[in-house]
């Protein structure tokens, strides 16, 4: 409302002691003064990671899929156990990695075909570490090739081998991690399709997807959850010796058009392990960008 000619003076009078009343009150501050009394707003802590906290064995760690996933566990701040069998410099470069990155992480050697040596991997993970909250059964051998009709004792002894390795690193993993633990055991595609010359890897692969679902059953009452994630074919060292036109087939075959690359996979592992899974257990996720049997 406009001001009347007589209210004017009051006005201007008014405006003119208000400041001079604030200024000379005894416990008024100026705005200045309350300007710098106000403490500023205190830096925000980093977000915290949802890993934090958590230590993750990896078998199979150092290379391919594994490395991979060793690398995102350890981004998310978990502590990663990167096992390996033979490749020392592989695991220690794994390991090099997740700490030039901010992360943690040691190698254990242990060979996952050999159950002592699974039992101690497991012992001296938590002897270090003090827990073991997630265990991912990565360690694979990839045979070659071969029919039925011409197929060797030797290289299903190696197979089912490494086999029961996973078998009994699973029990270690049910005797020790805590309430509220993930396992996810890696399988293969090859368990969808009826691709010849792959029957002892192929069969190695199913049973483990076997194993997954009668232990998550075991285990659901302690809220661990137990399950695999099924690849499509993935671009590692594994299938260095495929020819061009193998991998330009795989490729084309997917939905998306390419190859799989490890962290495809690793960030699916990630999910598993992550408390955003909680309600996923003896499942098999294909990770295989789309591609059809």
């Amino acid at each position: 409302m406009l001001l009347g000619y007589r209210s004017r003076p009051l006005a201007i009078l008014a405006l003119t002691l208000i400041p001079l009343l604030l200024a000379t009150t005894p416990g008024t501050a100026s705005s200045a003064e309350v300007r710098r009394a106000t403490p500023q707003a205190a830096t925000a802590p980093a977000p915290a990671r949802r890993f934090d906290g958590k230590v993750a064995i990896v078998t199979g760690g150092s290379r391919g899929i594994g490395r991979a996933i060793s690398e995102t566990l350890a981004r998310d701040g978990a502590t990663v156990v990167v096992n390996y069998s033979k490749s020392a410099a592989a695991a220690q470069e794994t390991v090099n990695a997740i700490k030039s990155k901010g992360g943690n992480a040691i190698a254990i050697q242990a060979d996952i075909s050999k159950v002592e040596d699974v039992r101690r991997l497991y012992k001296e993970a938590q002897d270090q570490l003090g827990h073991i909250d997630i265990v991912v059964n990565n360690a694979g051998i990839l045979p070659p090739t071969v029919p039925v009709a011409d197929e060797t004792e030797q290289t299903f002894d190696a197979v089912f081998g490494l086999l029961k390795g996973t078998y009994f690193s699973m029990q270690e993993a049910a005797r020790r991690l805590p309430n509220g633990g993930r396992i996810i055991n890696i399988s293969s595609s090859t368990t969808r399709t009826w691709s010849p010359g792959y029957s002892i890897y192929a069969g190695s692969k199913s049973a483990i997807e076997q194993f997954t679902r009668s232990l998550s059953r075991e285990l659901g009452s302690r809220q661990i959850t137990v399950n695999g994630v099924v690849p499509g074919l993935t671009d590692t060292d594994m299938i260095e010796s495929y020819p061009a036109a193998v991998r330009e087939g795989a490729a084309k075959a997917t939905t998306l058009g390419r190859l799989g690359q490890p962290r495809d996979i690793a960030d699916v592992v990630a999910f598993l392990a992550s408390e955003d899974a909680r309600w996923i257990t003896g499942q098999m996720v294909v990770a295989n960008g789309g591609m059809n049997p």
